[in-house]
């Protein structure tokens, strides 16, 4: 998949329609807007497929070379002001590309057939949803995100086996649909396997729309919780149970809450852990401009007194106007960490 047939940008029109148009209903304004969009979208899929390729081959030549360790290509990202995160982003498209194309299950033609969206979501959808996608951008059909997303739900909802059978063969029946049933098995599959059995006994019994809302809710709480517990470093001291700690507060039906708890008190950990770095960054160059200046640079010291509020152990805050201009006071204090005495051998 070297070269992509794909049109000349320059002689391409768009029919934007007219904003000030009484004519047209506000249906059809957006339906031609989502039309003009898709265009945009398939002339990004093959820039990035194209970036995806040409940050591939810079990666190769450096793990041939084997030299730099991959100091070039990190070099050549900063000059080109591209993130790693975003050029392994696009090598990963151009090898959903190639792998999709060289595997034949796509024909070459037909990727002018999908959204930059779409297209990604079919790399990473399972081989018998792209399959059947390929198959009806192979036949010309325009693939769209929603049509992606439509059949992997479809295929997910009747075939993965987290679900009781009660529940896929309702699907396969179309009792339930599978936009509703495919969150469940994603959220299933987070869970320990006696949680997903214990949730799998009830469906079995209450196979019905109602219960299956009611038990995706209870999974993706329970899963953000123990996402959330597996980085509080609160609790690893703690040495809480955190299990028991669930199953109390699904019983007086909290689970949300406990979640939304976690939930903050992990990005409080990450926030004082972020401060800490910053605090003692700033102490250290604070104290190096101090020695540095003099008489000589007034101006400087008053900057540095001025800063001074946030350099040492008890710090102060304005929380702005909209606080009615309180302040909030902090106080660092660091602390040995508590010896740990080793196991028994």
């Amino acid at each position: 998949m070297d070269k992509i047939t794909n049109p000349d940008p320059s002689i391409i029109q768009l029919d934007l329609p007219d904003p000030e148009s009484e004519d047209l209903s506000s249906l059809e304004f957006l339906d031609r807007l989502q039309q003009a969009w898709s265009v945009c979208e398939r002339f990004d899929l093959h820039t990035d497929i194209w970036r995806g390729k040409i940050l591939r081959a810079v990666r190769d030549r450096e793990k041939k070379g084997g030299e730099g360790r991959g100091a070039g290509f990190l070099q050549w990202l900063r000059e080109m002001e591209i993130s790693k995160t975003r050029a392994y982003a696009l090598i990963q498209l151009a090898d959903s590309a190639d792998e999709l194309v060289v595997g034949g299950m796509l024909e070459e033609k037909s990727v002018n057939n999908f959204s930059r969206r779409s297209f990604i979501e079919t790399a990473q959808s399972s081989a018998e949803v792209q399959q059947m996608i390929a198959e009806s951008a192979n036949s010309g059909k325009e693939i769209t995100r929603k049509e992606v997303r439509r059949l992997s739900d479809e295929f997910t909802a009747a075939t993965c086996p987290l679900l009781p059978e009660e529940i896929r063969q309702r699907t396969q029946e179309n009792l339930l649909p599978p936009k509703i049933v495919a969150p469940l098995a994603k959220e299933l599959s987070k869970l320990p396997q006696d949680i997903k059995e214990e949730f799998c006994v009830f469906l079995k019994d209450s196979p019905d729309l109602e219960s299956i809302k009611e038990v995706t809710n209870a999974a993706r709480w329970i899963g953000k919780s123990n996402e959330a517990s597996l980085s509080l470093r609160s609790l690893q001291k703690a040495g809480v149970d955190l299990d028991k700690a669930t199953q109390e507060a699904q019983r007086i039906d909290a689970l949300a809450f406990l979640s939304d708890a976690l939930s903050q008190a992990k990005t409080i950990e990450a926030t004082v852990l972020r401060l800490h770095t910053s605090w003692r960054k700033l102490g250290d160059i604070h104290e190096r401009l101090w020695l540095e200046s003099g008489s000589s640079t007034p101006y400087l010291r008053e900057v540095l007194n001025a800063l001074q509020v946030l350099c040492g152990s008890n710090m102060r805050v304005s929380l702005g106007e909209l606080s009615g201009g309180k302040k909030i006071r902090l106080q660092i204090v660091e602390e040995q960490a508590d010896h740990v005495e080793p196991p028994p051998i």
